[in-house]
C-alpha cells in the first residue's frame, strides 16, 4: 500500500489577509495621525502675523495665504478640515499667530469684531441699482444700515447740501418725487475700501468723490454735449443695462440718439425692469410688462425715461457722451447664443434678426 503525504493546512492566505490588515490599519492610523498632527499649531513663537480676507476670498485663497506665512502646516489638511467644518469667513484684516491651531484659526476668523483692521474691501459692481448698492454695503459693513442710506439717497435737505459741495448734483432736477431713489446714478459703481466706523454720510461722498473723479475728467466734453448732466447719466444708465460690454455701447447709444432725434420712443425694456422695481424678478418680466404705466417706462412715455435706472460705469457714461455715428434704429442681441448684439436700420431688418436667432423678445424696436 502506497502511503499518502498528508499536508499541513496552509497558513500563508491568512497571514496576508492579517498582513493586509494591518497595512491598512496602520495606513489609517498614520492618515489619522498626518491629519490631526497637521492641524496643530505650525509654531510655537508667540509672534502676531497680519492676513487679510477680501470681500468674496474662496476657502483654497485663504489656505494659501496662511500656508504662506507660515500659520499652518499642511494647506490639504486645513482643507479637509474647512469642507467638513464649513467655516464662516468675514472681510478684513486679522493678526494670528503661529501658535494657533487650525480650528483655533478658523474660529477666530469666523467672527467680524476679531477683525483690526479700521476698513472693508467692498465692491459696487457697474450697473447695480442704489438699494442693491445699500444691501451690498449693509451686509459687509457692520455699522451700515441699508435703510439709513435709502433715507438719505431721498432726503432733499441732504441732496442740497451735497449739491453745494458736489458741482453735477442739481436739486432741481433731483428733487421728483417721482424717482425711487433720487442719487440714483451718481453712486459711482467701484471698489472701496470702507472704514469699519464709518457712517452712511461718508461712505455716500466716498461715492461721490469717484464720480467727481469722472467728472472732472470730462467736464468740458460734457458741459458741451448739449444734455443736461441728469439726461446724461439717465442716458448711460439705460446703454448700461441694455449691454455690459464696452465694445457694444458706442454703437448702442448710436441708437437711442438717433431715436431721440427723430422724435421715435425709445422702448427699451430694460426701462421696464426698473419701472417695475419691487416687483422686476427676471427678464421675462421686462418684456410682458411693457404696459406699465410708470414715468421710468420708455414704452408708454417718449423720451428718456425721468431719471437714472441704474449707477452706470465710465464706460457707459462716455458711450453716452460719444455715439457712434449710423443709422441704425434697432437692435437685438443674442441671447441664447454669444450675446453678441446685431443692429438694423428698419423694423422688418430687426424683425429678421429676431427671427435669425428664434428670439421671443426685441429691445428698441
Amino acid at each position: 500500500m502506497t502511503k499518502r503525504k498528508v499536508r499541513k493546512k496552509s497558513h500563508k492566505g491568512l497571514w496576508i489577509t492579517l498582513i493586509l490588515l494591518i497595512v491598512l490599519a496602520a495606513g489609517a492610523g498614520g492618515a489619522y495621525f498626518w491629519y490631526s498632527s497637521s492641524l496643530k499649531p505650525a509654531g510655537n513663537e508667540e509672534q502676531k502675523i497680519g492676513i487679510e480676507i477680501d470681500q468674496g476670498e474662496n476657502l483654497n485663497t485663504l489656505l494659501h495665504q496662511l500656508k504662506e506665512k507660515g500659520l499652518i502646516k499642511s494647506e490639504e489638511a486645513a482643507k479637509i478640515y474647512g469642507k467638513l467644518e464649513n467655516p464662516a469667513m468675514y472681510a478684513g484684516t486679522y493678526e494670528l499667530s503661529p501658535t494657533m491651531s487650525v480650528p483655533e484659526i478658523f474660529a477666530y476668523l469666523a467672527n467680524p469684531a476679531n477683525a483690526i483692521a479700521d476698513y472693508v474691501s467692498v465692491m459696487i459692481p457697474e450697473g447695480t441699482w442704489a438699494k442693491d448698492t445699500a444691501q451690498i454695503l449693509a451686509d459687509e459693513v457692520p455699522n451700515l444700515s441699508k435703510d439709513e442710506f435709502m433715507r438719505l439717497w431721498n432726503d432733499n435737505a441732504y441732496i442740497e447740501q451735497l449739491a453745494s459741495e458736489y458741482p453735477f448734483l442739481d436739486p432741481s432736477k433731483l428733487e421728483n418725487d417721482q424717482y425711487f431713489v433720487k442719487l440714483e446714478g451718481y453712486l459711482f459703481p467701484d471698489t472701496y475700501y470702507v472704514g469699519l466706523d464709518a457712517n452712511e454720510d461718508q461712505v455716500t461722498r466716498m461715492m461721490l468723490d469717484r464720480f467727481n473723479d469722472v467728472y472732472a475728467a470730462h467736464q468740458a466734453e460734457i458741459d458741451n454735449c448739449g444734455r443736461s448732466i441728469q439726461d446724461l447719466i439717465t442716458l448711460a444708465s439705460v446703454i448700461q443695462f441694455e449691454s455690459g460690454d464696452p465694445s457694444e455701447m458706442n454703437d448702442i447709444s448710436g441708437v437711442f440718439v438717433n431715436r431721440l432725434n427723430q422724435g421715435m420712443p425709445l422702448e427699451s425694456s430694460v426701462t421696464v425692469c426698473y419701472a417695475l422695481y419691487d416687483d422686476f424678478n427676471s427678464g421675462e418680466d421686462c418684456e410682458t410688462n411693457t404696459q406699465i404705466d410708470s414715468p421710468y417706462n420708455t414704452y408708454q412715455h417718449t423720451g428718456l425715461p425721468i431719471g437714472p435706472i441704474l449707477n452706470p460705469g465710465e464706460d457707459a457714461i462716455m458711450a453716452a457722451l460719444r455715439p457712434t455715428g449710423h443709422d441704425y434704429l434697432f437692435f437685438v442681441s443674442d441671447v441664447y447664443g454669444d450675446g453678441k448684439t446685431y443692429f438694423a436700420r428698419t423694423y422688418d431688418e430687426h424683425l429678421a434678426n429676431i427671427e435669425r436667432f428664434n428670439l421671443q423678445i426685441s429691445d428698441s424696436q
